[in-house]
């Protein structure tokens, strides 16, 4: 069975996504924090002084899923701006880097979800431990409908085999 993200919200399929891996596990409670923070935040974020509709949400301890339903307001960049400075400073008070982009998630043949950096990933797939259907973490996927049907793609499908 597949890890899911369990509270998406019933946006558009078309809605806006930003996916942002943190450097590290966050514990539990700081993965409460920081979806308490994301909460507040999305609850306040707007474009152009125009409220955006908007959710976040912390996934597997690991990633962070912004989202805007553009049927609403657009994203601006103005807006963009303000999602990157808070997650900059809410990485700076939790001491966690929410913009590593050399760690990405797979699942296991046992589909426990696991993360590595590049070399380690490299390493495992030279020794077959990531093969070509090995389930990756689809963090490139930039619409709603991407994480809902495709949060997870085999690596010989993926933009990673580009990568290691």
């Amino acid at each position: 069975m597949l890890p899911q993200t369990a509270h998406l919200p019933d946006f558009s399929p078309e809605s806006k996504v930003w996916m942002y891996t943190a450097g590290r596990t966050l514990t539990d409670s700081e993965a409460a924090l920081v979806q308490q923070a994301l909460k507040h935040f999305t609850q306040r974020w707007t474009a152009h002084n125009e409220a955006l509709k908007a959710h976040g949400e912390v996934f597997a301890n690991r990633v962070l899923i912004l989202m805007v339903d553009e049927s609403q307001a657009g994203a601006s960049g103005c807006s963009i701006d303000k999602s990157v400075h808070f997650l900059e400073h809410l990485g700076e008070e939790l001491g966690v880097d929410f913009f590593e982009r050399m760690t990405f998630g797979f699942l296991d043949a046992h589909g426990d979800l696991h993360f590595a950096d590049r070399d380690a990933c490299s390493a495992l797939r030279d020794s077959g431990q990531i093969s070509d259907n090995t389930l990756m973490l689809n963090s490139l996927a930039d619409k709603k409908q991407a994480i809902s049907e495709k949060l997870f793609i085999p690596y010989k499908d993926s933009w990673h085999k580009r990568v290691f």
